[in-house]
């Protein structure tokens, strides 16, 4: 009798903890939206009511009117294959070089010590500090988007690389070495996969970084893009298509968060980060 009570209270558990499980990843979209909603209902509201002039921020409602406007239009669509030109190709290339020094930098206690001074000492300098020297050098070509998205994407994916690739769990590297396992075999199979999860972060973290230097380029420098469109339109007073190609750059912001984040899950579903995500 016991036993069977004890079962039912156990099943009666499981029954309420069910709900609660499923319950659990709709709140976090519920969340997202409705918090949208909430600032979007702000903007309206405070450029409605004239506490700000709707010279200075036009309504939500005419913004998006006028980024809908943009969308039908081909030179929109040209500005934004321009911005993502240049931030695919900066980041493609920070990817290339981070990864690869990252690995090396980490799997050798003395080439992190001898690098590490010079990291330190480049990886703070503000990327859009460059853009003078890309005048007098590269000058307003691609090269420079690509250059100054390039050097922004690096340090964080190189500095991420470098953690991953040291992060290994010392029991198991011991245990590899007993075992009679090479220095190249114990990367390739030991510190690599446990490296993943640091690249993959790195790797969205710089996604974010590149697009803003692109942008940054763009806007700077009179280059083809989102950026340009937007200096235009700050040139000559036309606050409501600044503010719409604005709002299309952070459109594409969010786009790439979420593509970097669907790769991640897919990259690490074997990863207990997501495993708990997922239940």
């Amino acid at each position: 009798m016991a036993t069977g009570e004890l079962d039912v209270a156990t099943s009666g558990a499981a029954a309420l903890a069910a709900p609660e499980q499923r319950r659990v990843p709709l709140v976090e979209p519920l969340v997202v939206a409705l918090s949208i909603v909430a600032a979007l209902a702000f903007w309206e509201l405070i450029s409605r009511t004239g506490v700000i002039s709707e010279k200075d921020l036009p309504a939500m409602s005419t913004t998006f009117r006028e980024l809908w406007s943009l969308v039908q239009t081909s030179h929109f669509w040209y500005a934004l294959g321009d911005t993502v030109r240049g931030w695919a190709l900066g980041l493609g290339i920070a990817t290339v070089l981070a990864v690869p020094i990252g690995i090396l930098l980490g799997s050798s206690d003395f080439a992190t010590s001898a690098f590490r001074i010079p990291v330190e000492l480049l990886r703070p300098i503000p990327s859009a500090a460059l853009i003078p020297v890309l005048f007098l050098t590269l000058g307003t070509t691609l090269k420079s988007e690509v250059f100054l998205a390039s050097f922004g994407a690096f340090w964080p994916l190189l500095v991420q690389t470098m953690y991953g690739v040291r992060d290994v769990d010392p029991v198991a590297l011991e245990t590899a070495r007993s075992f009679g396992v090479g220095r190249f075999e114990r990367l390739y199979r030991i510190k690599l996969p446990s490296a993943v999860p640091y690249i993959v972060t790195g790797l969205r973290i710089s996604s974010t970084v590149a697009l803003i230097l692109a942008f940054t380029a763009e806007l700077f420098m009179g280059l083809p893009g989102l950026g340009q469109e937007v200096n235009y339109a700050s040139s000559f007073g036309l606050e409501v298509p600044l503010y719409a190609y604005a709002l299309a750059t952070g459109f594409l912001g969010v786009a790439i968060h979420f593509a970097f984040a669907a790769l991640e899950r897919r990259v690490l579903r074997w990863h207990p980060s997501q495993r708990l995500r997922s239940s």
